[in-house]
């Protein structure tokens, strides 16, 4: 890894990535007036974060405060940290409830970006309305918005180039990177700060294996470019590695359609059963959680149930607007017709859908109950527990420089997203909906923040 880099080309910082947090520090790169530019492996820049919902959780913003909602970073840091157990970063969870209401705001006010909170429902964990969405409410949506602000801006993005090399020199400072093009050439490309906003691992089952054996044999719902190179160059290079236990799950992809039904209506009072009819953990807890749950189920699968009213709801979701058209959503008149949809005992269900109520919405021991029942006619969904991204990956401080085993950073190496430890902890059950889009997009703007610091200091 350590040699010379053919000086063809050179940028004053270099983003290795071309999803929300690649893009989010390049647009502020572009407005602190340091140039960047951004390697993409795929043909267009969407990644993982265009397989997301695209929501963000973000306290303080300007379209929060205009509907009236009360928060704070404070509020948000404690939401995530309660999440986690107190297992995640506390420097990163403090750093990101800070910094992701004014990056929201910079891409709305400087790149066009137009927020909404999203209203009528709280996502898991979170304790006011904080999810901001692009009208489209889709990642595809996001991801097409960013992508317009970065061409706006006129940042050089080069797609098709898979980055295979990292090149230091003696005192571990990133003097530049080779890339692959199509034709399998390799390219060059000199920088003074690198900033690795490229991946995770969940597309590399070896590494899946190793490091998350509870869902080596999961179905993996991410995208295929996160195949682990940003650890893989970290363990070369001797950075440290932190909360590589931590991932996101989800408890809601439909099969055999392969589309992500939103947890929203889990929140609004749906359940989740078995394919003998039988509820088994409590579905507000979290997506994440719930995906190891369904996957213990008989068959790897559960069946999410809901009635008219929710439905009503979720068809507010493009993503779930497709599903249904894809044929995923099974309508049935009554208990019976339901009952057959599943493939399970009538009665068990009839059991099933009588024990959701109470008289106070409170829980039991393992499952929440609701003060309304759900009545007929019923729709049903057969899903399957998947894994969507990992939350662990380079250790990073405060303003995202990546960490040597003595825990003094590297002097021009960063690191957000995917490819960095997130605010997750280490477990599954510690993450707050929303976290991947969180650390790459508040990821995106501390990085950003600290590359042009890096780069202005060096020209000084």
């Amino acid at each position: 890894m350590p040699g010379t880099v053919v000086q063809d080309a050179h940028v004053p910082v270099l983003i290795v990535g071309g999803g929300a947090c690649g893009l989010t520090a390049a647009l502020m790169l572009h407005d602190a007036g340091v140039d960047c530019a951004v390697l993409e492996r795929d043909a267009t820049p969407q990644g993982s974060s265009a397989l997301s919902s695209g929501f963000i959780p973000a306290p303080g913003t300007q379209v929060q405060r205009s509907a009236g909602i009360n928060d704070s970073p404070a509020q948000f840091a404690a939401d995530i940290s309660a999440k986690a157990k107190g297992r995640a970063a506390p420097h990163l969870v403090d750093a990101y409830a800070q910094a992701i209401g004014p990056a929201l705001d910079a891409l709305q006010q400087r790149h066009g970006l137009q927020w909404q909170v999203l209203d009528g429902f709280l996502y898991p964990g979170h304790s006011v309305r904080r999810m901001h969405a692009t009208p489209e409410k889709t990642g595809v949506g996001l991801m097409g918005r960013l992508a317009n602000a970065v061409t706006a801006a006129d940042i050089p993005l080069i797609t098709e180039a898979t980055v295979r090399e990292l090149w230091v020199d003696t005192q571990q400072r990133v003097i530049g990177v080779g890339y692959e093009r199509p034709d399998g050439t390799l390219e060059h490309l000199a920088c003074d700060a690198l900033i690795l906003a490229c991946n995770g691992f969940g597309g590399n089952p070896a590494m899946v294996r190793e490091l998350l054996p509870e869902m080596g044999d999961a179905l993996f719902a991410g995208h295929t470019g996160n195949d682990g190179s940003a650890i893989a160059w970290g363990r070369e290079l001797g950075a440290q590695l932190a909360d590589l236990g931590g991932y996101q799950g989800h408890g809601s992809w439909a099969i055999p359609q392969g589309a992500l039904i939103s947890w929203a209506l889990m929140m609004e009072g749906g359940i989740q059963v078995n394919a003998l009819g039988e509820r088994f953990h409590d579905e507000t807890q979290g997506y994440s959680e719930a995906s190891v749950h369904v996957l213990a189920q008989p068959g790897g699968v559960a069946w999410n149930v809901f009635d008219a009213p929710i439905l009503a709801l979720a068809r507010t979701f493009p993503d779930f607007v497709d599903a249904e058209a894809a044929g995923a959503v099974k309508h049935c008149d009554s208990v019976q017709a339901l009952a057959a949809v599943i493939g399970c005992e009538e009665s068990k269900l009839i059991a099933t859908l009588a024990s959701t109520t109470g008289t106070s919405g409170q829980k039991d021991s393992n499952r929440r109950m609701f003060t309304r029942p759900l009545q007929a006619p019923f729709c049903a969904v057969k899903v399957t527990g998947a894994l969507f991204h990992t939350q662990g990956g380079l250790d990073i401080d405060a303003q995202c420089r990546v960490l040597g085993q003595g825990g003094q950073p590297f002097p021009n190496l960063l690191a957000a997203g995917g490819a960095a430890r997130g605010v997750s902890g280490d477990a599954v059950w510690g993450y707050l909906s929303g976290n991947g889009l969180l650390s790459a997009v508040a990821g995106g703007y501390i990085a950003a923040h600290t590359a042009a610091e890096l780069v202005k200091y060096s020209e000084d």
